[in-house]
């Protein structure tokens, strides 16, 4: 476990954080005791950034890594949104007078939200016909490496000058970036094939494969019914007795890391259950590493609700390891929380 969440950002690469609530959850439970209050802390102070990059979608990412991320995965992302650029007609030249408004509204280490940022794009002459609209000229310039988060201001997200929150960023030739994103991935997420890579990274699969192989010197390979698989040379795990349980959020990048998350469902399947929870908007009740089914949350009060959603009968023990993660998730909002 690591002490604070932007090292979990940092080690893992990239996290993504399109559901902002679940995903500093997400950030929380890689840590030893780090609280909601704790993550948004350092997302205050741009320890942690929040921005598009790798894939069309938000992301946590380290100040140290966003500029040589974005240099690497902007362009795939710039191609994936082409449609969305034509049919809102954010075109190249749209996107230069955004810029210019942009920096000028936001320099000297101003911070304005969405909403702001429309109004003075607005009397730039700039047409802002409707929120998407809006919502495609910012992320453009948070692809063109301009703009990032701010911090948040009440619930309002707002918007910083990428150059103020990151004076100094750090810079990798292509080659170079392509090993250091593969050797994070790998890492952390092994064992993982170049598809799986492709999938999180937005890379082509040929620069997948290469990255992949790149990495080795750092890095086990072993090939499994045809497909070689990446990972980090193994240790001797601890020895547990007592099953462990985890209430993982959506997108959480135990799944989203990977094409394929049959693995998950292992148990689910030797009992010959389907495993309905959608791993990529569910948020899902894995023991030892298995779905087991999903959960929900809503808040009554001062306190939050656990709805379980079980898809196979628990254990006594079992029971209890979720009744542990429960305790652990209270922490982390600072609230009872009752399991139901």
């Amino acid at each position: 476990m690591l002490a604070t969440a932007s090292e979990v950002v940092a080690l893992l690469g990239a996290v993504q954080a399109q559901d902002y609530g679940s995903a500093k959850w997400a950030l929380a439970q890689r840590t030893r005791s780090a609280t909601d209050a704790d993550v948004e802390t350092e997302l205050a102070a741009g320890a942690i950034l929040r921005t598009h990059i790798l894939r069309p979608t938000w992301h946590f990412v380290a100040p140290a890594d966003i500029s040589w991320m974005l240099t690497l995965s902007a362009p795939r992302v710039h191609a994936a949104n082409a449609y969305w650029y034509r049919w809102l007609e954010v075109d190249d030249t749209v996107a230069r007078r955004s810029r210019a408004v942009l920096t000028k509204a936001l320099r000297d280490r101003k911070q304005l939200t969405r909403a702001e940022l429309g109004q003075l794009l607005r009397r730039a002459r700039i047409q802002i016909t409707s929120a998407q609209r809006l919502a495609c000229i910012v992320m453009r310039a948070e692809l063109d490496g301009l703009i990032c988060s701010g911090a948040r201001r009440g619930n309002q997200f707002t918007y910083a000058l990428l150059e103020e929150r990151v004076p100094r960023p750090r810079t990798l030739e292509r080659d170079e970036a392509l090993h250091e994103l593969a050797k994070r991935y790998f890492s952390t997420r092994g064992p993982a094939t170049a598809d799986d890579f492709a999938w999180w990274s937005g890379l082509t699969k040929a620069d997948a494969k290469r990255a992949a192989q790149s990495t080795g010197r750092e890095l086990e390979q072993q090939v499994i019914d045809g497909k070689p698989y990446w990972f980090p040379t193994p240790t001797r795990p601890a020895r547990r007795t007592t099953p462990m349980a985890h209430l993982l959020p959506n997108y959480d990048e135990y799944f989203i890391g990977f094409k394929d998350r049959s693995a998950f469902s292992e148990r689910l399947r030797a009992a010959g259950i389907e495993a309905r929870t959608n791993a990529l908007s569910g948020h899902i009740l894995a023991i030892n590493g298995q779905i087991v089914g999903g959960w929900g949350r809503t808040f009554r009060g001062k306190k939050a609700l656990i709805d379980l959603n079980l898809l196979q009968k628990l254990t006594t023990e079992e029971k209890r390891a979720v009744g542990t993660a429960g305790r652990r998730f209270a922490d982390f909002l600072g609230l009872p929380v009752q399991i139901q």
